[in-house]
């Protein structure tokens, strides 16, 4: 079940995204980063604050049979000065344990439907250049890169931005 990310779900939320980023990003992201930067004490204050002052819609796919939160998403309109008239998942994390089982797909489909719902017909994501798991799923799903890219400045890494039209 996917459920909007209430405050008392930052914790989780963030031992998603530290579990995430070091399974995801394990030598595209310097270590430093991943093993002594980012910690879950850290992440949790952001995502209570993204919660509390909706910075980001932000989504949770919960197991409707054990009530544990395994992956999580941030979605909105999108923020790119050319893209004023679509709809960006900013952000997805799928605990490591439960990759690979249709969960990433069901919050890719929630997040398109959520856009459809606004109006959108364009979806954005950014992806970073080496992440080949990333790039592969978001083509699977019919996502290609439009020829855009950026510098993720807080790692210092390429970025590739994707799109699809419904």
């Amino acid at each position: 079940m996917i459920r909007e990310a209430k405050v008392g779900d930052s914790k989780r939320i963030a031992e998603i995204e530290v579990a995430s980023s070091r399974y995801a990003y394990k030598g595209i992201v310097p270590d430093k980063y991943l093993f002594e930067d980012l910690s879950v004490e850290n992440r949790v204050s952001v995502y209570e604050y993204w919660i509390s002052e909706k910075r980001f819609e932000l989504y949770i796919y919960e197991d409707p049979d054990t009530g544990i939160i395994k992956g999580m998403m941030g979605i909105g309109k999108c923020e790119d000065d050319d893209k004023d008239n679509s709809f960006e998942l900013h952000f997805i994390y799928m605990d490591p344990t439960y990759v690979r089982m249709g969960i990433g797909a069901k919050m890719l489909s929630f997040f398109e439907e959520k856009g459809k719902e606004r109006g959108f017909s364009e979806f954005v994501i950014w992806v970073l250049e080496e992440n080949g798991m990333g790039i592969n799923f978001y083509e699977k799903h019919d996502y290609r890169p439009d020829g855009k890219d950026k510098i993720f400045k807080r790692w210092g890494t390429r970025e590739i931005r994707y799109v699809k039209s419904i």
